[in-house]
């Protein structure tokens, strides 16, 4: 029994010592670190893509630092991010021109929303983008509705300035206006992530504007209880691109591995993550992916756009900002 008992655990401490050997001589995983957009981060999508990737390429780390998409596109400029997630495409542009960035792929895409109280305080069902917004300001002014804005630089920030400006509206005067026969102002600004300027939304019975898939999230999750009353429409299009940092403008870029991501982001694997996400925790995908309908020219309207609002001088990257790219453009 002794003999039994001492050779169960010779074994036993064998096979701790070959786990134990076979751990330490690994060698180490290869770091990414991508810098992202709050709205693909706080969904939970790119939990889902970095075990998918992964496991596809068990020698990498992937690491997201999660932004708005102008701290995002700062922090690869500083050399601190090897690729870049973010949907403003005036800031890609700038980026690009700037000569950061190299290889830009549009990735996915999806549709801004207006929310605000269930109430509707300032009567916005029904109404189109324009119409909504314009209204919203009449109503503020008269001490019947609020804003907020998420006031961060981010790519929905953008997108609001921009639709302001749609609406024939300033937006350096909005921010001035007091409520007739008061002191405060009817437009909000949170500076902080999607989240937490929904959360504030709520709180103060304000309107703002969302990206679809964190209002899908934090509504399931019982976070907020807005409603959406504008969706859909070319003025509302949000779409998705990765960039690749320039490594001869920023030497420590890690590269190859920065375009060995990208390329699974494009790749039918990627791109079926973008398709399911979503569908079944919040009973419909948050992100569609850009590629299938590109290749397949299966939507005209909505390539034209796309084409319109994300393209730089008829491409996603001109050739100019090409570098080592391989068939990724072909």
């Amino acid at each position: 029994m002794k003999q039994k008992t001492l050779f169960l655990t010779f074994i036993s401490i064998g096979i701790i010592l070959i786990s134990s050997s076979w751990y330490l001589f690994q060698p180490p995983k290869e770091s990414l670190i991508v810098s992202t957009t709050t709205s693909l981060y706080e969904t939970g999508l790119l939990d889902a893509i970095k075990s998918s990737f992964e496991a596809k390429y068990s020698g990498f780390n992937i690491s997201f630092i999660s932004q708005g998409t102008g701290k995002a596109i700062e922090t690869a400029k500083r050399g601190d991010a090897d690729m870049i997630l973010v949907h403003d495409p005036g800031s890609e542009f700038t980026f690009l021109s700037e000569g950061y960035g190299v290889n830009r792929k549009i990735i996915a895409y999806n549709f801004f929303i207006i929310v605000g109280p269930k109430s509707d305080p300032a009567g916005v069902e029904g109404l189109t983008l324009l119409e909504a917004l314009k209204k919203i300001y009449a109503q503020g002014l008269e001490g019947n509705a609020l804003w907020v804005s998420r006031g961060d630089n981010s790519g929905t920030h953008s997108k609001e300035k921009a639709l302001w400006k749609a609406a024939g509206l300033n937006l350096t005067r909005i921010k001035t206006e007091k409520v007739s026969g008061a002191d405060n102002s009817w437009y909000l600004e949170a500076g902080a992530g999607m989240t937490s300027t929904l959360q504030l939304a709520n709180q103060k019975g304000s309107y703002t504007l969302s990206d679809i898939g964190i209002f899908l999230k934090n509504s399931k999750k019982g976070n907020i209880q807005l409603k959406s009353f504008v969706e859909g429409g070319k003025e509302i299009l949000n779409v998705y691109s990765a960039i690749v940092v320039n490594p001869q403008k920023v030497p420590q870029a890690r590269f190859d591995k920065a375009m060995l991501f990208l390329k699974f982001l494009v790749s039918d694997e990627g791109q079926e993550l973008f398709r399911t996400f979503g569908a079944l925790e919040l009973g419909q995908s948050i992100f569609k992916p850009w590629i299938p309908v590109s290749k397949t020219k299966s939507d005209p309207a909505l390539i034209k756009w796309v084409e319109e609002y994300a393209f730089f001088n008829g491409a996603e990257c001109p050739v100019q900002y090409r570098y080592n790219a391989g068939d990724l453009f072909s």
